[in-house]
Order: structure tokens, then sequence, then C-alpha cells
């Protein structure tokens, strides 16, 4: 493998100006229509070589964020669906994703009964034994945003089919089998996306993706959902309000809590 001046195999730094060209994309730094600088200025802003430039914008340009145009440069593009996407707020998530499974569709790539992860298994409290493990892809207007795996008790899933799955939004079904959801427990983090993922959710490989994973609890204590979600950040935001809250002198900043039940995915 290729590697730069500084010992850095010349694929991870490809990656690296793609995603940093692309948070400048996304943050409007470039605007569509405007002209990226040309080859030899993006290699000497980066440090690397034309060559990884030239990796990272052919990237770019499959994720449709540029148009490159001989005689005319690196054109910035419009988004491919300038008024789609998603945002849900912390504060009132799971409502939110009702709504979000009555507006988007899902594609169900993979179904079985499997035995859980160890990870998986601690997290749902669950004994040995076989858990419905899916993985699918939810679409808004056609276009993937999010990519999801998700792990039921056997007990559980046995109370709806794949079909249903590809229909109606997971915590519904549960609902629907006798669950009492209780609580949910929720980490964000960041990853970039493996080659299967890419290709589900139409990025580049390597892209940087909003990680998300979820916990459902029933009133028992037990858990009855185990999700990992990936969604890409152009399709998909989450959004907090914050109140100042305290006295003088301890002052701080605190969510705002909307007392509320749904479920949703």
């Amino acid at each position: 493998m290729a590697r730069s001046a500084t010992g850095q195999p010349e694929s991870g730094k490809a990656r690296r100006v793609y995603l940093m060209l692309r948070d400048e994309i996304l943050r409007g730094d470039h605007v569509p229509g405007d002209a990226l600088p040309g080859e030899l200025r993006l290699a000497d802003t980066f440090r690397v070589s034309r060559v990884t430039v030239r990796r990272a914008l052919e990237m770019l340009e499959f994720d449709g964020m540029i148009d490159r145009r001989a005689g005319s440069g690196t054109i910035v593009r419009p988004p491919l669906l300038p008024q789609t996407g998603i945002a849900a707020d912390f504060a009132s998530l799971m409502p939110q994703l009702v709504q979000m499974g009555q507006q988007t569709t899902a594609r169900l790539v993979e179904f079985s009964y499997v035995s859980p992860p160890a990870t998986v298994a601690e997290a749902l409290r669950h004994p040995i034994g076989k858990v419905q493990r899916a993985v699918r892809v939810r679409l808004i207007e056609g276009v993937p945003f999010s990519h999801l795996t998700t792990h039921v008790p056997g007990d559980i899933a046995q109370n709806f089919s794949e079909s249903d799955l590809a229909s109606i939004p997971l915590l519904r079904l549960l609902e629907r089998s006798g669950v009492e959801v209780d609580r949910a427990t929720q980490s964000i983090s960041a990853t970039l996306a493996t080659p299967d993922v890419a290709d589900a959710l139409q990025v580049a490989e390597g892209a940087a993706l909003i990680a998300l994973t979820r916990v459902v609890y029933d009133v028992a204590g037990r858990g009855v959902e185990h999700l990992s979600a990936l969604y890409r950040p152009d399709r998909f935001r989450l959004d907090m309000t914050l109140n100042r809250v305290g006295n003088d002198g301890d002052r701080k900043w605190a969510p705002v809590l909307v007392a509320s039940k749904g479920q949703g995915e």
C-alpha cells in the first residue's frame, strides 16, 4: 500500500481529506454552485499528494455532493433532496420516532434467529437462548438514511413476522405483542461506514455516520429490544433544547424534558 510522507497509508489520508471536505460542505462553507479549490491548492492545504486529493474528490462525487467537470473544475452540487430529511429532539425522541416510522419506508435486509452476542445478551439481561436479529434500511422518498440492526428475545419476536418488520415500527409490534414498555437507555456516538453499510446507505466507504444504541425495557426490567442504528448525518439530525437553571454562581444548562409516551424507531 502506498504511504504518504507522514507514513500514513494513502487510503487513510484520502478518507481524512474526504471527511474534512464533506464537513465543510455540510456546514455551508461551500454552498451549491461554488467551485472547490483546485487539486494543487487542496493538496497544499491538506499537505497530501494530488493523487490523495483526487481519491477524496472521487468519494465526494460518489456521494453526489460535487460534480467534476473538465474545464470547469469541481462544483458543489445542491442536496439530492433539498427539503428532505429527518430531525428529532432528544426531549421527545420516542414519540417523534413513531412519526418517522409513518413517514418513511423500510427494507428488510436480513432476518434470522441467532444466539445473541455477549454485549447484546448482557444489555437485554437475556438468558441463554435465541433472539430474533433483523437488519433493515429505512428510506425517505426512496433515499436511505438509516441502517438498523435489532435483537429481540425469541419468545416475544415469535408474535410478528418478517413482513411485519418491513411495514410496522418495531416498538409498535412489541406493544401489539403485549409488551408494556417502561423505559429505555440510549447512547450516541459516531463511526465510519463499513463496506456493507456504505453500500446499503449509498455513501462512500469510510463516510462518517451517527451511531445510536438503544435498549428498551419492559415494566419488569427485562430488555425487550436492542437497537444499533447508523444514520447518514446529511439525512438525520438530533436536536436538544437546553434551559439555563440554578442559582447565581451555580448556574448550568439542563435539557428540557417533555412528559410524553410513544414508541417508534
